[in-house]
């Protein structure tokens, strides 16, 4: 017994550890945030600034580019490549996962070598710019490289497998259930934890991804997500800082530019909507993630 206590206040310290490395980067993100730029570049980073302002949020929101704007597209783009990939890698799952489908094992092998190799970068980009003709599209940000992830597909077909007996199955094709009654009325209830994992790994690969938009998304920056949005500023602050001796003036336009909080800033903006999300779904990220198999 006091063995046991003894590993248990021990494993308690341990986490409250790692909970609190993972915690104490963020908060320090949002309080430089929310830091004097001056302050920030004289003291270096502080969970107690000596004076706290707004003006690096208020460069973002006010120099012209539309952060609200750029926040509905990757809302938008998030609820739907999250909703088309799930479905997706939902039926594929549950189609590998029954042993009698004809080329199960050629559709397994395909799925698996797409985890392995990929086109490239120069062929992926020509067959969707040029074949596909999705370049300055909002179908550039949906469709390349996010819809299917060979991971989650496995990982929701291991969940198949393991997780949902036969006799259920076999039980509702007995009561006259049809694949797809079978499919909608049994195996999707019983899959929600696997389901809300997978649709965080889709949602926040959706809201994070920034590459397809740089690629993809040449002239209609009006298409920009949140993270492109970002990345753009960050670039426009980089340059007119090493370019600031060859511009007449810059030196005044620079001392406007909140350049060390306003990073933090920007990161904060990205992040925020899925901190503010995680914890609703966390219960079933990990119920899905530990679930094994059927006992009883």
């Amino acid at each position: 017994m006091r063995s046991d206590k003894l590993f248990q206040i021990v494993s308690h310290v341990i986490l409250v550890i790692l909970s609190l490395l993972a915690i104490l980067p963020m908060i320090l993100m949002l309080t430089s945030s929310f830091t004097d730029n001056d302050v920030l570049i004289a003291n270096g980073y502080s969970y107690f600034p000596e004076k706290w302002s707004l003006y690096a949020y208020e460069y973002i929101f006010k120099t012209g580019n539309s952060v609200i704007r750029a926040y509905g597209i990757s809302i938008v783009l998030t609820a739907v490549g999250t909703a088309c990939a799930l479905c997706i890698t939902t039926l594929l799952a549950y189609a590998i996962s029954k042993k009698e489908l004809p080329g199960r094992g050629v559709i397994t092998f395909l799925v698996v070598f797409s985890m392995l190799f990929n086109g490239g970068l120069v062929p992926t980009y020509m067959v969707y710019s040029s074949i596909l003709n999705l370049k300055n599209t909002f179908w550039a940000l949906l469709i390349p490289g996010l819809l299917m992830n060979g991971f989650n597909v496995m990982l929701m077909k291991s969940y198949f497998c393991s997780s949902i007996p036969d006799e259920i199955l076999d039980a509702a094709y007995m009561d006259g259930a049809g694949e797809v009654r079978t499919f909608l009325s049994v195996v999707v209830p019983l899959s929600k934890p696997i389901m809300a994992t997978i649709a965080l790994f889709a949602g926040m690969g959706y809201w994070n991804d920034w590459m397809n938009g740089y690629i993809y998304i040449t002239k209609r920056t009006e298409l920009y997500s949140v993270q492109n949005l970002l990345n753009r500023m960050m670039q426009n602050i980089q340059f007119l800082s090493q370019s600031s001796s060859n511009v007449q003036n810059a030196n005044v336009g620079l001392n406007a530019i909140p350049l060390a909080s306003v990073r933090m800033a920007m990161a904060t903006v990205g992040i925020l909507p899925i901190i503010v999300i995680y914890p609703f779904v966390q219960k079933y990220f990990v119920k899905g993630i530990t679930l094994g198999g059927v006992k009883g």
